[in-house]
């Protein structure tokens, strides 16, 4: 069934992109003739929460105050975004301008859907300027497909308090001295048996766990796309995990603490230290006013600094008629003003060095450790079919991690199936 509807999804995308090409050739940086009514341009987003919603709509609004002969209509899809936007190209619907996640475009590239933006580019527009890691997910065949309009790498967040009361004086800079640090924060205050402050707090997830498989040489995935996660080395990173959960007893996922995210587990004081990225900064300020915290690069794993970074670009459909306009869109969201008004709150980290610079992130003491993790950060990427491969690592490495079988056997079998299920969607 699933191998039926992306195969039906590809044929569909390609026939309509083959109509509009010959219906309607536009050369890029072309300007429409000049109308009575604005240009009317689709922009597709989510929304993480109602700051950045609104946030966004300022940054919008000081667009159509430069560039009057353009409308941006701007529609928010918080509820099954891709799959939203997937349907749109079947119907010939989809926006103009989109949000576009690192993890979905090696996808989206492949199937010709994107416009490439190199032809837009100018010199002023000052392409080096960007993080070239981060500009580099959105690269396919030589051709830019999107501008990454802002990222966040994971950093270690530690409460000061728990710090102090268990005589550390400074945050973990290995994963060794992380374990033995947990091992002093883990406490049951009742002596009751149950522990009521953790050491760490674990997110067994494929992309939690990635930078710990590269970190001994392992792979997530091949160069033609499939799983490849199960290796010896990958094994020796996870094997980590696994030994602190089980052996140590030091570290413990939300479901353990009746919490819905690590940084609420945080939070509410029952894990000392968690990795968490640059979004937990103004949740933990705003909804725990009290917690006294504070951040570190994360620790380096077998002698290697290692880090995830995660972002999201500024994307064009390939078919829309309106590509002049669609740029001049992208090219402001994602210009010096556009991105240094959208990163003054510090929800999100500017992909610009010079807009960071600006902002003074890199001397700021809370935000300096995630710009620092991006010159060695390990992209979100796992191939064209991300959900296969996340789905099927997730699901198998948890049972591992909570001693339902062993972590060979998980991991084999994770790498097998998703493995079984990429070949018959290709």
């Amino acid at each position: 069934m699933i191998s039926n509807v992306w195969k039906f999804l590809q044929v569909v995308v390609a026939i309509a992109i083959a109509f509009t090409l010959t219906a309607c050739q536009e050369l890029p940086g072309a300007i429409a003739p000049t109308a009575t009514a604005p240009v009317i341009v689709k922009l597709s987003s989510w929304a993480a929460n109602p700051v950045e919603q609104k946030l966004l709509k300022q940054v919008l609004n000081d667009f159509k105050v430069q560039h009057p002969g353009i409308k941006v209509k701007h529609e928010v899809i918080n509820d099954q975004y891709m799959d939203v936007i997937k349907t749109r190209f079947i119907g010939e619907a989809a926006p103009d301008v989109f949000y576009l996640d690192a993890l979905e475009a090696p996808f989206f590239m492949s199937q010709d859907v994107l416009e490439p933006l190199e032809g837009y580019i100018k010199p002023e527009f000052d392409l080096a300027d960007f993080q070239e890691t981060l500009l580099d997910s959105f690269k396919y065949q030589n051709h830019i497909y999107g501008l990454p309009k802002d990222y966040s790498t994971l950093a270690l967040f530690y409460n000061k308090q728990a710090f102090a009361a268990a005589n550390l004086s400074s945050p973990p800079t290995t994963w060794d001295e992380l374990r033995s640090d947990s091992k002093l924060l883990t406490v049951d205050r009742n002596q009751d048996g149950r522990i009521d402050q953790y050491g760490f707090g674990e997110t067994p997830e494929l992309a939690r766990q990635a930078y710990k498989i590269k970190a001994f040489g392992g792979q997530l995935v091949t160069e033609n796309g499939y799983a490849a996660f199960a290796s010896e080395a990958s094994l020796q990173g996870l094997q980590l995990t696994v030994d602190q959960y089980q052996k140590d007893c030091t570290s413990a996922q939300k479901s353990d603490v009746g919490t819905n995210s690590g940084s609420e587990m945080f939070g509410q004081g029952k894990a000392a230290m968690v990795i968490e990225g640059n979004w937990a900064i103004p949740y933990l300020r705003e909804t725990f006013p009290k917690l006294e915290f504070a951040t570190a690069e994360m620790p380096s794993i077998n002698n290697k600094k290692v880090t995830m970074v995660f972002t999201v670009a500024y994307v064009m459909n390939k078919q829309t008629k309106h590509k002049a306009e669609a740029w001049e869109l992208i090219s402001y969201l994602t210009g010096f003003e556009g991105m240094q008004k959208w990163s003054a709150m510090g929800i999100a980290l500017p992909t610009r060095k010079s807009v960071a610079e600006k902002l003074g992130y890199e001397k700021d003491l809370m935000r300096s450790p995630f710009i620092a993790g991006v010159n060695y950060a390990i992209p979100w990427q796992v191939g064209k079919y991300p959900a296969v491969i996340v789905n099927n690592f997730d699901n198998q490495f948890v049972s591992a991690m909570l001693g339902q079988q062993p972590l060979k056997q998980a991991i084999v079998r994770s790498q097998t199936e998703a493995n079984k299920q990429i070949k018959a969607m290709e």
